[in-house]
């Protein structure tokens, strides 16, 4: 009896000894897996910490990098321009001025908030007007509606001038761009004041030279007033691109200084000495009418030596750009061609008649070529049913025996 209690109480002992020895065992590994698991985590949680922390540095930088172009907009552009009287900052220095006009310049426009907040009607395009050049673009607004800033930027201009945009705000833009806002009835910026996107900037008005209350809203690049309906659809708020670039227009083979964002170039003329709107009219194959109508002439008026005449105009009812003359050009020629092919026929035929076509150049005159072909102007005239004030246009056909 006392053998067998001794064996159960072995036995006992040894079961109890491996039970704990196994529990021990278990709680080492399970103490090892989380002391895995912790620094599984803690190592996640490091780099997501790195991420965080490079995520934070750049988003400092941009907003730094931001908070620099708008403190000086376009600096790159401009060369700290900075003049706080004229719309045009290079108005009275553009041709002798330091800054560098580039042959052409992208802008970001994809950042254009409409400027008022009201059903949009434009009242007044951009063009000639009454015989004076209307640089923007006229918005109905009512006196004390809120006008807001089309870009961020900076306020360059805070004026009033009396027979013109009254009240006005200039605003430069990073993007290249300036705006102006005129006929105000009252500021809420300062000179100097940097706006954003849609800030309020100005009360609806009708001061200055105006016949009722509007916006007058212009877009200018390096001093140069462009058509904002190139650069904006007005019936929908929105750009019609979201990057533009502007061409540096050439006339006589030189930079003008004067930009487009039409893809076509605009024609111009440099008034030298002697030159006529009559003879302008005749080398570019357009009327004086047409002249005096682009660039707000009268057909009376006295033309400057150096001053630049637009020829042709994107757009135009009644203009040609270089495209569409190339095109007429390529039509007169298949027209002569036919014609010639109906003369070879009839002298096929036993006709002795041999008839000359004079193609019209720059510079020709209806004298010149009556003189060339030995004929006379009134000879000229009734061959081609014209008479001796007709406008010869480039590439036309003139019959001359």
């Amino acid at each position: 009896m006392k053998l067998r209690l001794l064996l159960l109480t072995g036995y006992t002992t040894i079961f109890f000894s491996a039970a704990v020895a196994q529990n021990q065992k278990g709680d080492v590994n399970r103490a090892k897996l989380m002391d895995e698991h912790v620094s599984e985590l803690m190592a996640d949680r490091v780099i997501k910490t790195d991420i965080t922390t490079e995520k934070i540095a750049t988003l400092e930088e941009i907003l730094l990098e931001e908070k620099e172009d708008l403190l000086f907009p376009a600096d790159g552009l401009y060369g700290s321009n900075w003049d706080t009287r004229w719309v045009d900052p290079f108005k009275t220095d553009r041709n002798n001025s330091d800054v560098t006009f580039p042959d052409s310049c992208q802008i970001d426009c994809s950042s254009f908030i409409l400027p008022i907040d009201s059903n949009l009607k434009v009242t007044s395009k951009y063009g000639p007007r009454r015989r004076r050049m209307h640089r923007g673009i006229d918005l109905k607004v009512q006196v004390g509606d809120t006008i807001r800033a089309a870009f961020s930027g900076k306020v360059r201009i805070r004026n009033f001038e009396r027979r013109g945009y009254g009240n006005y705000l200039v605003i430069r833009h990073p993007n290249g761009l300036e705006t102006v806002y005129g006929h105000l009835s009252g500021f809420l910026v300062d000179a100097n004041d940097i706006v954003r996107a849609g800030e309020p900037i100005a009360l609806g008005g009708n001061t200055g030279r105006s016949t009722g209350s509007h916006l007058h809203f212009e877009t200018r690049f390096l001093g140069q007033a462009i058509d904002p309906t190139e650069i904006i659809d007005f019936e929908n708020g929105v750009p019609h691109k979201d990057t533009y670039v502007f061409h540096n227009i050439k006339i006589n083979g030189r930079k003008s200084n004067i930009y487009t964002s039409s893809a076509n170039p605009v024609v111009y003329h440099r008034v030298k000495s002697g030159d006529t709107l009559g003879a302008i009219a005749r080398k570019y194959g357009t009327t004086v009418n047409e002249l005096c109508r682009l660039n707000g002439l009268k057909a009376t008026s006295m033309l400057r030596i150096g001053q630049s005449i637009c020829c042709s105009i994107e757009g135009s009812a009644s203009s040609k750009t270089t495209q569409e003359v190339a095109d007429n050009t390529q039509k007169t020629e298949s027209t002569a061609s036919t014609k010639t092919i109906k003369i070879e026929t009839a002298s096929a035929t036993g006709s002795d008649d041999s008839v000359i076509y004079h193609r019209i150049k720059s510079g020709d005159t209806l004298s010149g070529i009556a003189q060339k072909y030995g004929i006379s102007v009134g000879k000229l005239c009734e061959l081609n049913n014209i008479n001796k004030t007709t406008v010869l246009k480039l590439g036309r056909s003139i019959r001359c025996s």
